[in-house]
């Protein structure tokens, strides 16, 4: 037995649509889905209830405000706990470069989407930040040639 909200074809259709433009009127997202706006809108306030919406935001484009580098980082800690992993998260998520991190398994503790402005940024994060939290063994980076695939469009 699961736990996941009960939703219909009209939420789906919502929440595809959303993921795309999320400033969409509610007047326009009510005649692309059919339904009148009232109903539409009291469904988007229903998958917000429900978790379904966790937030809205206007998505940015980095490379037109200055960052030029975008990097993967895989961070080991010289000893996996409980406390070297809050402390390690405490100090490190105070960082705006960083702008996902994720605890793995296999190679690595953390892995860490960051931007930088150019490459003495990106050094200077690395040396004067990151290298001086107190548990960081190892630091792996790969840096993003080339863009494929950018999506945070979950299929629905």
């Amino acid at each position: 037995m699961n736990d996941f909200p009960k939703i219909d074809e009209f939420d789906k259709k919502i929440l595809r649509i959303l993921q795309e433009d999320a400033s969409i009127s509610n007047k326009d997202l009510a005649q692309k889905i059919g339904l009148a706006p009232s109903s539409c809108l009291m469904r988007v306030k229903g998958l917000q209830k429900m978790g379904l919406i966790k937030r809205t935001v206007s998505v940015l484009n980095e490379k037109k405000l200055g960052y030029q580098i975008t990097a993967f980082l895989r961070v080991e800690l010289k000893v996996i706990n409980q406390n070297s992993l809050q402390d390690f998260l405490k100090q490190a998520l105070s960082f705006p470069q960083i702008l996902q991190c994720y605890l793995i398994t296999g190679g690595g503790t953390f892995l860490m989407k960051i931007i930088a402005k150019d490459l003495e940024d990106y050094r200077d994060f690395i040396i004067n930040k990151l290298t001086t939290i107190d548990g960081v063994g190892n630091i792996e980076t790969s840096i993003v040639m080339g863009i494929e695939k950018e999506t945070d469009c979950i299929p629905v």
